[in-house]
Protein backbone atom coordinates (compact mmCIF):
# COMPACT_ATOMS: atom_id res chain seq x y z
CA UNK A 1 0.00 0.00 0.00
CA UNK A 2 1.14 3.45 -1.14
CA UNK A 3 0.91 5.58 1.57
CA UNK A 4 0.82 9.77 1.14
CA UNK A 5 4.39 10.67 2.75
CA UNK A 6 5.88 7.82 0.57
CA UNK A 7 4.31 9.15 -2.60
CA UNK A 8 4.82 12.77 -1.72
CA UNK A 9 8.95 11.65 -0.83
CA UNK A 10 8.72 10.10 -4.27
CA UNK A 11 7.43 13.61 -5.96
CA UNK A 12 10.35 15.41 -4.17
CA UNK A 13 12.95 12.97 -4.93
CA UNK A 14 11.84 13.21 -8.98
CA UNK A 15 11.91 17.11 -8.76
CA UNK A 16 15.30 17.03 -7.05
CA UNK A 17 16.53 14.47 -9.89
CA UNK A 18 15.40 16.59 -12.71
CA UNK A 19 16.85 19.21 -11.35
CA UNK A 20 20.18 17.72 -11.21
CA UNK A 21 19.62 16.31 -14.76
CA UNK A 22 17.72 19.51 -16.26
CA UNK A 23 20.54 21.92 -15.07
CA UNK A 24 17.28 23.99 -14.20
CA UNK A 25 17.43 26.10 -10.87
CA UNK A 26 14.95 27.03 -8.58
CA UNK A 27 14.55 30.69 -9.73
CA UNK A 28 13.85 29.44 -13.15
CA UNK A 29 11.55 27.31 -12.00
CA UNK A 30 10.14 30.47 -9.59
CA UNK A 31 10.14 32.62 -12.53
CA UNK A 32 8.26 30.11 -14.55
CA UNK A 33 5.48 30.19 -12.52
CA UNK A 34 5.35 33.20 -11.56
CA UNK A 35 5.55 32.21 -8.11
CA UNK A 36 7.52 34.00 -5.22
CA UNK A 37 11.22 31.93 -4.87
CA UNK A 38 10.94 30.60 -0.97
CA UNK A 39 7.01 29.32 -1.76
CA UNK A 40 8.01 27.00 -5.28
CA UNK A 41 11.27 25.63 -2.99
CA UNK A 42 8.50 24.89 -0.16
CA UNK A 43 6.00 23.74 -2.45
CA UNK A 44 8.49 21.30 -4.79
CA UNK A 45 9.76 19.67 -1.30
CA UNK A 46 6.58 18.93 -0.06
CA UNK A 47 5.37 21.94 2.62
CA UNK A 48 2.57 23.46 0.56
CA UNK A 49 -0.30 21.45 -1.60
CA UNK A 50 1.32 23.00 -5.61
CA UNK A 51 -2.07 24.45 -7.62
CA UNK A 52 -2.73 22.18 -10.58
CA UNK A 53 -1.87 24.67 -13.33
CA UNK A 54 1.44 25.08 -11.56
CA UNK A 55 1.99 21.41 -10.71
CA UNK A 56 1.69 20.86 -14.85
CA UNK A 57 3.71 24.14 -15.78
CA UNK A 58 6.41 22.12 -13.30
CA UNK A 59 5.88 18.96 -14.71
CA UNK A 60 6.58 20.20 -18.43
CA UNK A 61 9.47 22.34 -17.74
CA UNK A 62 10.99 19.29 -15.58
CA UNK A 63 9.43 16.60 -17.48
CA UNK A 64 7.84 14.96 -14.81
CA UNK A 65 5.31 11.98 -15.36
CA UNK A 66 1.98 12.05 -14.49
CA UNK A 67 1.95 10.65 -10.68
CA UNK A 68 4.68 13.69 -9.71
CA UNK A 69 2.28 16.20 -10.90
CA UNK A 70 -0.63 14.72 -9.47
CA UNK A 71 1.38 14.41 -6.01
CA UNK A 72 2.91 17.32 -6.04
CA UNK A 73 -0.97 19.21 -5.93
CA UNK A 74 -2.11 17.07 -2.55
CA UNK A 75 -2.28 18.84 0.79
CA UNK A 76 0.99 18.19 2.85
CA UNK A 77 1.47 16.66 6.07
CA UNK A 78 3.58 19.48 7.76
CA UNK A 79 5.59 16.90 10.18
CA UNK A 80 9.34 17.39 10.08
CA UNK A 81 9.98 17.41 13.62
CA UNK A 82 13.40 17.79 15.28
CA UNK A 83 15.52 15.60 12.55
CA UNK A 84 15.79 18.80 10.79
CA UNK A 85 17.67 20.46 13.44
CA UNK A 86 20.67 17.61 11.97
CA UNK A 87 20.80 19.89 8.94
CA UNK A 88 23.94 22.96 9.97
CA UNK A 89 21.74 25.71 8.16
CA UNK A 90 18.13 24.46 9.27
CA UNK A 91 19.41 24.62 13.02
CA UNK A 92 20.91 28.15 12.70
CA UNK A 93 17.70 29.26 11.94
CA UNK A 94 16.79 27.21 15.49
CA UNK A 95 19.54 28.42 17.31
CA UNK A 96 18.58 32.30 16.04
CA UNK A 97 14.93 31.82 17.40
CA UNK A 98 16.46 30.04 20.75
CA UNK A 99 18.82 33.25 21.15
CA UNK A 100 16.27 36.04 20.01
CA UNK A 101 12.58 34.24 20.33
CA UNK A 102 11.97 35.81 23.24
CA UNK A 103 13.03 39.32 22.49
CA UNK A 104 11.12 39.16 19.13
CA UNK A 105 7.89 37.88 20.60
CA UNK A 106 8.07 40.96 23.65
CA UNK A 107 8.99 43.58 20.49
CA UNK A 108 5.92 41.97 18.69
CA UNK A 109 3.63 42.42 21.69
CA UNK A 110 4.97 46.04 22.53
CA UNK A 111 4.33 46.86 19.14
CA UNK A 112 0.98 45.41 17.92
CA UNK A 113 -0.38 44.12 21.24
CA UNK A 114 -1.74 40.67 21.83
CA UNK A 115 -1.32 38.40 19.07
CA UNK A 116 1.23 36.89 16.70
CA UNK A 117 2.68 36.94 13.54
CA UNK A 118 1.13 34.64 10.56
CA UNK A 119 3.35 31.60 9.13
CA UNK A 120 0.73 30.86 6.95
CA UNK A 121 -0.16 34.49 5.78
CA UNK A 122 3.28 35.88 5.33
CA UNK A 123 6.25 36.60 2.65
CA UNK A 124 9.62 35.27 2.61
CA UNK A 125 12.30 36.69 1.25
CA UNK A 126 16.35 35.47 1.06
CA UNK A 127 19.14 37.91 -0.92
CA UNK A 128 22.54 38.26 -0.98
CA UNK A 129 24.41 42.02 0.54
CA UNK A 130 27.67 41.95 -0.22
CA UNK A 131 29.89 42.74 2.79
CA UNK A 132 33.46 43.37 3.04
CA UNK A 133 33.92 40.96 5.76
CA UNK A 134 31.80 38.36 3.52
CA UNK A 135 28.49 38.40 2.06
CA UNK A 136 26.06 38.19 3.94
CA UNK A 137 22.26 36.15 3.77
CA UNK A 138 19.44 38.45 4.44
CA UNK A 139 16.20 36.73 5.26
CA UNK A 140 13.19 39.03 5.38
CA UNK A 141 9.88 37.53 6.79
CA UNK A 142 7.11 39.72 6.13
CA UNK A 143 3.74 38.38 8.43
CA UNK A 144 0.44 39.40 8.64
CA UNK A 145 -0.55 40.17 12.47
CA UNK A 146 -3.01 38.09 13.90
CA UNK A 147 -4.83 39.81 16.97
CA UNK A 148 -5.72 37.51 19.44
CA UNK A 149 -9.72 37.88 19.83
CA UNK A 150 -11.24 36.51 23.10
Amino acid sequence: MTTWNSTREAATQDVRASLRRSGTTWAEIAEHVDRPLLWTVAALLGSHPVPADVAEAVGRLLDLDEDTVVALQEQPYRLNGDSLRADPTIYRFYELLDVYGPALKEAIHEEFGDGIMSAINCNVEISRRADPDGDRVRVIIDGKFLKYQW
